[in-house]
């Protein structure tokens, strides 16, 4: 069954109480510049897909993962990130292997493997990230 989104190019959304300290931090920490901008938001591009940063006078909840990028060196990218001076959000659920911040979760959607390992951070909005990669 098609639908009217099925051809859609879905973008993520996150709010910035401050834009300015927002793009510093998707620079300097994440190394991304956007790639245009407009009064209260910034567009970037990751490989084909892209997100947003807007203004906002709301926060974000960060109760759950609001953006997630897919790697193919995990170890790499998480050393990477520590060295620009991301902290890693400690992972403590039951069931799940954690070792250095990196969760391994089994399963996984079976076109892209069987299971991932991620680790997860915040954004200086407070918007919760992470950087996955699956398991093959």
């Amino acid at each position: 069954m098609t639908g009217p989104l099925d051809t859609a190019q879905a973008i993520t959304k996150l709010p910035a109480q401050d834009l300015e300290r927002a793009r510093a931090f998707y620079r300097d920490r994440l190394g991304l510049e956007p790639v245009e901008e407009r009064d209260g938001g910034l567009r970037y591009v990751c490989g084909t897909t892209e997100f947003h940063l807007f203004s906002s006078s709301g926060a974000a909840s960060g109760a759950s993962t609001q953006i997630g990028f897919e790697v193919d060196d995990l170890d790499r990218v998480v050393a990477d990130l520590r060295a620009r001076g991301v902290r890693f959000e400690p992972f403590d659920m039951a069931g799940f292997d954690v070792k250095d911040d990196i969760v391994t979760v089994p399963n996984n959607y079976p076109s892209k493997g069987t299971g991932e390992r991620g680790a997860f951070f915040r954004d200086s909005e407070g918007n919760l990230l992470a950087v996955g990669q699956a398991i093959r």
